[in-house]
């Protein structure tokens, strides 16, 4: 660990004496438009927008995402709903028995009911954390300043209506999310040291092959690995710590802030922060999660509770709005279509249901029923979407902070926007968002770590070097991320996150039989236990 630590800091060092000088002479920015000229093209294809309405343009990445959590809801007959309950009670350990203790003595390449030997769970060995930790490494990833700004730009653009859609977004992207996490586990690798490899790069390899695509199936592997390996440095690093510090540097005085400038200090911080936890891979990440995650989840929800109850007159009024909004919206850009794709873009945004990148860090819980793991999953979306962005937009109704001028905010603005609609209601809140906000940052940012370390050992091996070398390039760009101005890098890791989701859509399509059969198989597990 000493070794480690000094290589880090033989790395650091010469790296913030770039990042100040970067920021006093401005070569960030001159990086930023290179990068932006060099990538701009990949950017345009993923974030194609296609002539709707006459007002209306919709991101051609939206049609595959909805449609099929349209189709997973159906050909499940409606899973997101039916099988809540279940997930409630498999995260509360009701089923624990059938999913563990049991051993493989006499097991041979497959268990007695023809799974594949290396996923069935042997307890301290095949998996590496519980339900609970796996939802809560998961939900680290996406809950966060998609709910807090990305609701804003929403209901700014979309009016209050959006928020229906974004409901509506949210209790369909259960179906994809249950669906790609009970692939995650059940194609999942184990090494010999019990550490757990999953995620759409296995279940596109092995489970096209089983299906005779074999060749197909490396060809989208590979393609998922590279994006999610870009898309953990930017949207799932940099843009993190870049926004936590805007926050944090605006608290604290905005342009006249001790903080000024210096923002390599706190992406150093950061940096050394995350380092001390991915270091111990999805163990020591699951125990910072797990405790993290419900509390900063509380301290948004208790504060958006209060908002709203303190203005309880108002409520009726707000939902009213909501729906009105929903189809008969009035002064809104593109009518009911525009606030319709608002709020499905912003659900899409936020909960990255169809995205593939949940499914690496549920692949490695312990259970012998990849199902279980899958309806644990589709809670996500309804935490994310359902609840959080509704209570964020609840809040900034009732407070009056939708207004069509703000139409035009980006993110860092549309963050401030939500922490003033807080600040009507509560003076001081400011000061604890800033504090959510910076958790909600450091625990995306090691979930992130996790995503795009299994694309990185999927490419180049699962070596030590290897992890060192990833997970070391990753704290790099945690400062460079705080230090730099991000507009083309931004659009360009965003741009890698969506893409990740057409391999993975491709493999959810063809492989959704094999999901039904291991849904079948847990549950006629749970009625065995229950008789």
């Amino acid at each position: 660990m000493k070794k480690l630590f000094l290589s880090l800091m033989t790395i650091f060092l010469p790296l913030l004496t770039f990042a100040q000088e970067a920021t006093e002479k401005g070569l960030d920015q001159k990086i930023d438009e290179a990068f932006g000229s060099a990538t701009s093209w990949f950017v345009n294809i993923i974030f194609y927008q296609i002539p709707f309405t006459e007002d209306v343009k919709v991101f051609w990445v939206l049609f595959p995402l909805i449609l099929g959590a349209l189709y997973f809801t159906v050909y499940f007959k409606f899973i997101n709903f039916k099988g809540f309950f279940t997930s409630i009670n498999i995260v509360r350990g009701k089923y624990d028995d059938i999913d563990h203790h049991e051993t493989m003595k006499t097991a041979g390449n497959s268990s007695p009911d023809g799974d594949i030997k290396q996923t069935i769970a042997i307890e301290g060995h095949s998996g590496e954390v519980s339900h609970f930790q796996a939802l809560t490494a998961a939900l680290s990833a996406t809950v966060g300043l998609g709910n807090i700004a990305g609701v804003a730009i929403a209901v700014s653009i979309g009016g209050a209506g959006a928020t229906f859609w974004m409901i509506v977004a949210g209790f369909l992207g259960m179906a994809s999310k249950f669906v790609e996490c009970t692939l995650g586990v059940k194609y999942r690798d184990v090494g010999e040291d019990g550490t757990v490899y999953g995620g759409p790069m296995y279940y596109l390899t092995k489970g096209l092959k089983s299906k005779g695509m074999g060749g197909l199936g490396k060809v989208l592997a590979v393609l998922f690995a590279i994006f999610v390996i870009g898309g953990s440095f930017g949207g799932g690093n940099m843009f993190q710590v870049n926004q936590a510090f805007q926050l944090v540097q605006n608290i604290t005085g905005a342009e006249n802030s001790f903080l000024a400038g210096y923002g390599w200090a706190f992406g150093l911080v950061m940096a050394i922060l995350v380092g001390i936890v991915i270091i111990g891979g999805i163990k020591s990440i699951a125990k910072v999660t797990d405790k993290i995650v419900p509390f900063m989840v509380a301290i948004y929800v208790i504060a958006s509770l209060f908002v709203i109850f303190s203005n309880f007159g108002m409520i009726g009024t707000a939902f009213g709005q909501i729906f009105e909004g929903a189809f008969s919206p009035e002064g809104i850009a593109g009518g009911a279509i525009g606030v319709l794709v608002q709020g499905f873009r912003r659900a899409a945004f936020s909960n990255e249901a169809g995205i593939g990148s949940a499914s690496i860090a549920h692949s490695a819980v312990k259970t012998k029923y990849a199902a279980s793991e899958g309806l644990v999953a589709l809670l996500e979306p309804f935490i994310d979407t359902v609840v959080v962005c509704t209570m964020t937009a609840l809040v900034l109704i009732i407070t009056g902070n939708v207004d069509a001028s703000n139409a035009s905010l980006n993110d860092a603005d549309a963050i401030l926007l939500t922490s003033g609609a807080f600040e009507s209601a509560i003076s001081w809140f400011p000061y604890v968002l800033t504090v959510a906000v910076v958790l909600f940052a450091f625990s995306s940012m090691i979930s992130w770590s996790y995503y795009g370390f299994q694309g990185w050992s999927f490419l180049f091996g699962r070596s030590k070097q290897a992890e060192y070398t990833y997970k070391i390039i990753f704290c790099l760009f945690v400062i460079v991320g705080a230090a730099a101005s991000l507009g083309s890098v931004i659009g360009f890791s965003d741009a890698m996150v969506f893409a990740m989701m057409v391999p993975n859509m491709i493999g959810l399509v063809i492989l959704v039989p094999k999901v039904k059969e291991e849904l079948k198989r847990y549950m006629k597990a749970i009625k065995r236990e229950e008789a």
